[in-house]
């Protein structure tokens, strides 16, 4: 059984990566970041700027929504250009649904960020958060702006971190050092996201910095992998955002050999790319809205990849499932009627579940008043694992999930209000 710091931590098979304890967006050599208040919202800091204090290359991944936001329009061109050095983010409103004034009002916000930082616009990203169809607040971003580029510090990731929360509850930052490349390389990055998490790829809003020596055409396939298998595997509701991005910056600063797909140590790079995703986005997962357990949900022995992770995904965007998990409620069948929803190959007499080491359905076999028991006290931890053999084939994926709550109707039933 896995704790808290264990679920959310830098998984690390191989022994290549240190994590960095409080490390983040500013860990890599070469970045700045800060954290302001604008006044959008209030009591709180609001905005956020990151920097790359030399050229730098990017790779960007933005939300699949045909619905999608002012500043993802402005970034996709953008990030294909593979050059930027830097973003500025703002809570408390999405500039989505806004039109063409939206859309204006971001490629102003990219403007002015770019001037304050001393770079050119091309190379400045704009990224929003908060509640859709309403325009920026355009004067207390202006001002905003200015305080952000003036702010900019080595020291700035913790209120980088902190100003870019909407609904979460606590800041979501990992960083990892690696040898690559003759040299000391650093992974580091930070996100949001509570709510509205399903993502397809890319992710909430997340921010990945790195000092490595890396193409841009290479780190665009490294980020893309990274994503894959981390933020492309958690949901909390089911809801893909308009905004979701996902921002990955190298800039080269620690020296050392070019990375690339033909080098030995490019593994490693890649490595220490996806356990800071993976950190992340579990990170994501465990402060879900309303959350209050953590469920990874692991499909195995599958008749193919795709049916692996139609399983998975059935399972954790149940919602009887996840009410159930709330309610710690011993309803095994939640998860074999989401199995048998999904569309994969499913066979009840070849299909076995466990939640943690407790098997619940053995090939037909339902479980015993013992196991049920034993059941109910897995079911009751803050986090615990569900595992399905379909034994139709050799493919397995995972997916990881939180609970419905009474909160996170709540929280949603008053958004905007």
């Amino acid at each position: 059984m896995l704790n808290e710091a264990q679920l959310i931590g830098i998984e690390d098979e191989t022994g290549d990566l240190t994590a960095l304890a409080g490390g983040g967006v500013t860990s890599a050599c070469g970045f700045l970041a800060s954290g302001i208040s604008a006044g959008i919202k209030v009591g709180r800091s609001d905005m956020a700027m990151i920097l790359s204090e030399r050229p730098c290359v990017c790779a960007g991944l933005f939300t699949s929504n045909k619905v999608a936001a002012a500043p993802v329009r402005y970034d996709r061109p953008l990030a294909e250009r593979g050059c930027c050095r830097g973003a500025v983010v703002n809570v408390g409103c999405a500039n989505a649904c806004t039109g063409e004034g939206g859309y204006a009002d971001a490629c102003e916000m990219g403007k002015l960020a770019a001037e304050a930082a001393g770079v050119p616009v091309e190379e400045m990203l704009v990224c929003s958060t908060g509640t859709i169809g309403r325009r920026l607040p355009m004067g207390r971003i202006r001002e905003g702006i200015k305080l952000a580029a003036a702010a900019l510090s080595r020291d700035g990731g913790k209120d980088a971190a902190a100003a870019i929360l909407t609904t979460d509850t606590v800041t979501k930052q990992a960083a990892v050092k690696v040898r690559a490349g003759g040299v000391s390389v650093t992974v580091g990055g930070m996100c949001k996201g509570s709510g509205m998490i399903c993502p397809n790829l890319a992710t909430t809003l997340c921010f990945i910095t790195t000092d490595a020596l890396v193409d841009r055409e290479d780190l665009k396939a490294a980020a893309a992998a990274a994503a894959e298998k981390s933020f492309n595997r958690i949901t909390v509701d089911g809801d893909q955002s308009t905004n979701d991005t996902f921002l990955v910056f190298a800039n080269g600063a620690a020296g050392g050999e070019r990375l690339s797909p033909g080098h030995p140590d490019w593994p490693v790079f890649v490595r220490a790319l996806s356990a800071v995703a993976g950190s992340l986005s579990r990170q994501i997962v465990m402060d879900g809205e309303g959350a209050t357990k953590f469920v990874s949900v692991t499909v195995e022995k599958a008749a193919s990849a795709d049916d692996a992770l139609a399983a998975c995904r059935a399972v954790a965007n149940s919602p009887l499932f996840k009410a159930a998990c709330f309610g710690g409620d011993p309803n095994w069948g939640r998860v074999i009627s989401a199995v048998g929803n999904s569309g994969c190959r499913v066979n009840e007499a070849d299909t076995q579940i466990w939640f943690d080491d407790v098997c619940v359905f053995d090939r037909g076999r339902v479980a015993d008043e013992q196991a049920n028991k034993r059941l109910a006290q897995v079911m009751a931890r803050r986090a615990f694992s569900v595992r399905v053999a379909l034994n139709a084939g050799d493919f397995e994926d995972t997916v990881y999930t939180s609970d419905l709550s009474y909160g996170y109707v709540k929280i949603n039933g008053e958004y905007t209000t």
